[in-house]
């Protein structure tokens, strides 16, 4: 599997069967531009924020359909690839803030992939840690101020023990609104230093032995 990140939450996943995009945005309220390769089977959205909710900018899959477009928690499988997504909160008030948002989890090429939108819960309950269950790559937002802070998505990282962190929504060049950087993550996570890459190609034979934090340019 290939995963390609576009900035903010939007990440491709391109398996050996199936293609998933996650949470693409509006390049006008982001002030990012879009990736050229938006192509996918499966488009998963986890809430109607501007900057998480442009289904329309994603085209048809290679083998001509429209690609199916999920935006509500429950169980869906599409080409091959098995998504659960799960009620989670936008903020750390029971969403009173800023809402509700839903964790994805993603079962792909064997891999156990967790993309975690715009959570703002500080931990995750007991609940939302058994309906997630393994998680092999963790796509986590790092960038504060709508999501947690650096020092929680570590803590987060504690309780799911996964095998590779990919951060997401963090402030990048063009951004048009105030995030914190990637770099507070990385301490907490021990990793300051990693060389950001183009893209994370891994299989399930490849998975490290230990955690590993791997920091994905924009394409």
């Amino acid at each position: 599997m290939d995963i390609y990140w576009g900035g903010q939450a939007l990440f491709r996943l391109k398996g050996k069967m199936s293609s998933v995009i996650i949470d693409p945005y509006s390049p006008e309220f982001t002030g990012l531009k879009l990736p050229k390769e938006l192509s996918a089977d499966m488009v998963l959205i986890s809430h109607e924020h501007e900057d998480h909710s442009n289904g329309s900018a994603v085209t048809e899959s290679v083998s001509g359909a429209a690609p199916m477009v999920f935006k509500e928690p429950g169980e869906y499988e599409v080409a091959g690839a098995v998504v659960t997504g799960i009620d989670s909160f936008h903020d750390n008030s029971q969403g009173s803030e800023r809402g509700t948002n839903i964790i994805f989890h993603i079962m792909m090429d064997s891999l156990n992939i967790v993309h975690l939108g715009d959570l703002g819960q500080s931990e995750l309950t007991e609940d939302q840690l058994a309906k997630i269950g393994e998680v092999d790559i963790l796509l986590i937002p790092v960038g504060s101020i709508f999501t947690i802070d650096g020092k929680a998505a570590a803590g987060i990282v504690a309780q799911l023990e996964p095998r590779i962190i990919i951060p997401m929504h963090f402030k990048i060049e063009g951004l048009k609104f105030e995030l914190e950087g990637v770099e507070a993550f990385l301490k907490e996570m021990g990793a300051e230093g990693v060389t950001p890459v183009p893209k994370l190609s891994i299989t399930r034979d490849k998975l490290p032995e230990e955690p590993l934090v791997v920091v994905l340019n924009k394409t």
